[in-house]
Formats: C-alpha cells, structure tokens, sequence
C-alpha cells in the first residue's frame, strides 16, 4: 500500500494523551501523518481510502524511552550488582577492556544497536533517548525508532581547553537527533562538562546527566572519599592523594539549567545530604530540567524505587527509561511502568504520561512525538489486551497485554495491523 494512499485505523479505544479518551474512534493517517482523529462515524472518506478495524485494540501514542545505552544490547542478562553501583561500573569497565578493539567491535556496536532497536520496537517503543560511548561509522539503521543520540563524555584528566575533535565530528554526523551527554559527577571534571556543555549551548543541543544515583557517588563529589575513590584509584582513573577535580549534583544542576532542554538521570538521591539543595535547584529550573527514572535498574543496584511522588510533587516532568541490558532483563517501558504503578507509586495514567509526552519532553522530541494530534507523525502502538476489559488504563499495564504493532510515521515497523 502507498502511504500516499489514506489509511483508517478504527479501535475499541484511542488514548491520545493531552486529551480525553477516545471510545470506538478512528484515525485517518497519510503521508505518514495524522490527518483527522474522530469517534464512530467514518466522515469524509474515498471508497478507495483503506479502512482496518483494530477490533477491541487500543491506540496509543507510539512510547518513548528517554535513557538507554543500546550497546550494551547484545548482552542476555544484567551484569552482577553485588556492591552496588560502583561494583556493578567495576563490571561494565572489565567488559569493555576485555572487549577487542577495530573491526570486531565495531561489528559488534553495529549488531548491539540493530537488536536494541529491533527490541525497543517489539516494545511499542518508537522513539529512544540513546547514550553513545561510541558512534559506529555506518551510523544508527536508518529505519526504527526516532532517535535522540547523547554522545556521551567522560574523564578526570580534562582540566581545561577545547573538545577533542572526534567528538565535534560526532555531533556533525549525528545531524539534528546529536544531543550531549556529561556521563556522571564522579567521572566528569568540573572542565570537561563546563566544555560540553558550552559546545551544547552553541549548537542548542539536549543535554542529558547521570546525577545521584547512589550515596557513593554523593560522598565522592562532595569529600572526595569512599568506594569510588578506591575504585579509581585502582583503575587509574585518579590519583587517590589528590582531591578529584569534580562538582555535587547541585552544582551540575545550575550548570545544566543553562542549556535549552535538559534531564537529570536517575536522581536516586537528589536532595540527600551532604548536598540537600539538589531538588530544590532542580525544581527551580522544571522548565528546562526534567527526571528519567529508570526503576528496575534503581531497584537492582540501591535496593529501593526512585523517589517518584517527590518529583511529582515538586512539578518536575518525569520519564521512563529502561537503562541497559546491562542492568535490565528487557528494554520495555511498559515494564519500568508496571513496576512502578505495582509498587503503588504511580497511576496508570500517571505512568503513562511518564512513558509518552514527559518522556518526548524530556528527550526534546515533544513536538514529533509522545501525543496522537492532527499534523503529527503517525507513530502509534497498538496493543491487544488478552481479555475483556472496561478502563484502557488498567488494560494497557496488564502483563498480559500485548504489542499488536507499532508503526513509526505510519509505516509498520513491528507486527501487523489487521481487522480484529
């Protein structure tokens, strides 16, 4: 079929978040777009325009998950998490070390990205907030998800002066989905994220930061001690007699709020001493700054659930992301939603915001993707509940129901969508 030619979707429900809930509705898409959204009666259609009815399906915006690190995809389970984070970032240094470099790592970056987005699709994910340690030199696949591509930059010894070229050379092929990310507070100097985040200002690019994922970190940054100094020191990332060059979550926030759209990734402690002004200044700047919470990666490596109802409750947008399979056994959102409206932190329609326009907002996509309007791409889930059912909400995060499809601005990139 051309996507010229105009498609009508029909379901049993149409949730197009921002708006109410459509009951019995339809969609008319072409040219990959959302053409007209409506309820019951078909209005204004060719005999010839094609017309398929989901049956009891239901409609979603397609998802979005705003943090991952898709090279890590090529891995069957998560990494140990025995000692915490530091332990489980000793596990992922081994990894890449034992790895070989040139052609066959490249092969396997290539095939790492192309089975995480396979993946992310299967999902109904179809746009990603990716971490790049490295960009492969064929680039992404150019069909899948849309992509939002942090290159990622680490290292204690950068003390000052420009950005390697590499990396402006990076943000160059990465065209308009580049983003920037500084890893974390505890492997950036305060040098090298004040020059990515001037080279994000310049180019206006997202900028997304690992920020007080652990209170190893927090004692890190703010006294120079604990498990990460024994870690580095050991890595001979730093010298364990010197005071590391390295800035407090508080700080990184007043310097990411410089930037157009940014995310603060994880915030697992933000606001616990010794750096209790954390929150505060990340809620000061909620119309720049958001969260990407990533719950069974939290939950893995801290023991507990991020602190969800305190960003709620402080007006922060928040997000769903799944992190990796390094510390994830899938890459669905609709997974990370379930843990946490399980565990009784969230509604449904809470998580579901957190898995589209939050998510879109925080990866600065909102404008291509996270709601069902008219004029927007057609990048829709459609998911098919195992039974009856008479709230979509609920039925969206039953464990039994499934991705039927996913289509990205139209096109069917996973499943099938045919007349139920």
């Amino acid at each position: 079929m051309s996507r010229a030619q105009p498609l009508y979707l029909r379901a049993r429900w149409i949730v197009p978040v921002g708006q109410r809930t459509i009951e019995d509705g339809w969609l008319r898409i072409e040219r990959g777009r959302i053409a007209a959204i409506g309820r019951r009666k078909l209005s204004g259609g060719s005999p010839r325009d094609r017309t398929i009815d989901l049956g009891d399906a239901i409609i979603l915006p397609g998802l979005v998950n705003a943090h991952t690190h898709l090279e890590f995809s090529d891995l069957e389970k998560p990494l140990d998490a025995e000692g915490g984070l530091p332990g489980w970032i000793a596990r992922v240094v081994a990894l890449r070390r034992a790895r070989p470099s040139g052609p066959e790592e490249a092969a396997r970056l290539a095939g790492s990205l192309r089975a995480g987005l396979a993946e992310s699709l299967e999902a109904g994910v179809t746009t990603i907030g990716d971490i790049a340690t490295a960009i492969p030199r064929e680039g992404y696949p150019s069909v899948g998800p849309r992509l939002r591509i942090y290159r990622e930059a680490l290292g204690l010894s950068f003390l000052g002066g420009s950005l390697p070229g590499f990396m402006a050379r990076d943000l160059d092929r990465l065209g308009d989905s580049a983003g920037i990310s500084p890893h974390a507070p505890m492997t950036v100097s305060r040098a090298l994220g004040g020059a990515l985040l001037r080279e994000a200002a310049k180019r206006d690019l997202p900028v997304t930061m690992h920020l007080a994922e652990s209170l190893a970190e927090l004692a890190y940054v703010t006294g120079g001690g604990g498990p990460f100094r024994d870690l580095f020191a050991t890595l001979g990332a730093w010298p364990a007699d010197r005071p590391p060059p390295v800035l407090p979550p508080s700080d990184w926030i007043s310097r990411l709020a410089r930037v157009r759209r940014g995310s603060v990734v994880h915030g697992t402690f933000l606001g616990e001493p010794p750096d209790a002004t954390a929150l505060d200044r990340l809620a000061r700047h909620r119309d720049r700054l958001g969260v990407v919470v990533c719950p069974r990666t939290t939950r893995l490596l801290s023991g507990q659930l991020p602190p969800v109802e305190r960003f709620l409750a402080a007006g922060i947008r928040v997000a769903l992301g799944t992190d990796s399979r390094a510390s994830n056994p899938d890459l669905s959102v609709l997974g990370e939603a379930r843990e946490l409206v399980g565990s009784g932190v969230v509604s449904p329609g809470e998580a579901l915001r957190m898995m589209t326009s939050d998510a879109a907002w925080n990866v600065a996509h909102e404008v291509r993707a996270g709601s069902i309007a008219v004029g927007r791409p057609a990048d829709l889930v459609v998911l098919a509940p195992s039974g009856p059912f008479t709230d979509p909400l609920d039925a969206i995060l039953r464990p039994d129901t499934r991705v039927a499809a996913t289509l990205r601005a139209g096109r069917v990139l996973h499943g099938h969508v045919t007349s139920g």
